[in-house]
């Protein structure tokens, strides 16, 4: 079964465990209009192919970390769209939760998610207990404070923001999260995984800036121009254009040159250039073509 498949299913599975007639229906729809479709799923693809690189022992528990991560993923873009944040309209090509639902619903849909992450992987870690605890604080890590992607969304509260820790946070976190977590579901130590996440996460968002500036909202299916127009700090008002691209480049050879030994080294190597050379934007593709 592909990567694509495997985490389709595990959140749907995730999801169908609360659509019951105890749950209000209006919460379970939100909740699913969340969900699907999905973006790229790059987190919980990065999660799954990690954990076959690392041998794939325990395939169940692999989908539930990565269904995990997407919940959590999935739970900030509802926060983050909503009018007290980026009031934004649409994503994924569709509106947005609160647009759709009404801001009440988004906030209680949002936290319900990040729960349903956490309970995900409790319900699936039941052949592998040893590894709960360890998969219930990586993925706890990148979502909660000091450094996972809450407090990335606080630090735009701030009135001196550094743009390295800032993105470190809002999106490199949870991408850390991704790669350990394949790590530990495949029984093997999480540690020597955080720098791939880290430096891919810090790589993505430097390309979310970019995207930001030379997309159009067909191509990202949400608005572009938010950075400037909230304020935000971001790589392009640091670096300019051409400098945060040099900067996306540096940091995805980073990453590559910061793959573990493993089984499956060469393939995820592979793997990962396919999925790095879809960051830049495409009008900056073929400039740099």
């Amino acid at each position: 079964m592909d990567a694509t498949t495997r985490i389709e299913q595990a959140l749907n599975q995730a999801l169908a465990r609360g659509e019951t007639p105890a749950c209000p229906p209006l919460l379970a729809e939100a909740l699913r209009y969340s969900v699907f479709p999905g973006g790229a799923r790059i987190r919980p693809q990065l999660c799954i192919a990690v954990a076959q690189a690392c041998g794939d022992d325990a395939p169940e528990l692999a989908d539930a970390a990565a269904a995990s991560i997407e919940l959590m993923h999935c739970a900030s873009l509802v926060h983050d769209d909503l009018p007290c944040f980026d009031n934004a309209d649409m994503r994924r090509g569709k509106p947005s939760v609160h647009a759709a639902y009404g801001e009440r619903l988004a906030v209680l849909a949002g936290d319900a998610l990040i729960i349903m992450a956490m309970e995900t992987l409790v319900h699936s870690a039941t052949q592998r207990p040893e590894r709960l605890a360890p998969l219930l604080l990586t993925v706890g890590q990148g979502v909660s404070v000091p450094a996972g992607i809450i407090p990335g969304q606080a630090w735009e509260c701030e009135p001196n923001v550094d743009l390295a820790q800032y993105q470190r946070a809002k999106t490199g976190a949870l991408f850390a999260a991704a790669t350990m977590a394949g790590a530990v579901a495949a029984g093997h130590d999480p540690a020597g995984w955080r720098a791939l996440g880290e430096k891919l996460g810090e790589a993505f968002q430097v390309a979310d800036d970019l995207r930001d500036v030379a997309s159009s909202p067909e191509e990202l299916g949400k608005p572009v121009g938010q950075d400037e127009a909230l304020g935000r700090p971001n790589a392009v008002a640091t670096h300019g254009i051409k400098g945060a691209t040099k900067y996306l480049k540096q940091l995805l050879d980073e990453a590559m040159a910061s793959i573990p030994a493993c089984a499956g080294e060469a393939e995820l190597r592979v793997l990962l250039m396919k999925k790095a050379a879809k960051f830049l934007p495409k009008e900056l593709a073929q400039q740099a073509a």
